[in-house]
């Protein structure tokens, strides 16, 4: 993933950046801004709740906890969610120079802060 986004986002904008005018007049680029342009009136992006919700509808899909129960639900039947520490959890950058909650960091859903006299 971290390849793909090098080279399919960052590399244009850094040639964007320093080349402005010779990428403005590239026909490609006015190219993708038209089509670009055009998805956006189209509305097509706020068009995919309206196919979601049809979608929904005709498959009759429906909330997670009727396929896989609420917690309280997988608890009472021994399948609750494991335990995980912070460089098992997924969606906390870890490695490298990164050591996120374990240096102090705070995020939204940790909670509200507490001082460090409180904490004592």
């Amino acid at each position: 993933a971290v390849i793909t986004t090098t080279l399919a986002s960052i590399t244009w904008q850094l040639a964007a950046s320093a080349f402005p005018i010779a990428f403005l007049n590239n026909p490609a680029t006015y190219f993708l801004l038209v089509v670009a342009l055009f998805l956006e009136w189209t509305g097509l992006c706020s068009g995919a709740w309206v196919l979601a919700r049809v979608f929904k509808s005709a498959l009759g899909i429906q909330y997670d906890e009727v396929y896989v129960g609420t917690p309280e639900e997988r608890m009472a039947n021994n399948h609750a969610d494991k335990e995980m520490t912070v460089s098992q959890d997924v969606g906390h950058l870890t490695g490298g120079g990164f050591a996120g909650h374990l240096v102090g960091s705070h995020d939204a859903l940790d909670g509200p802060l507490q001082d460090a006299n409180e904490s004592a």
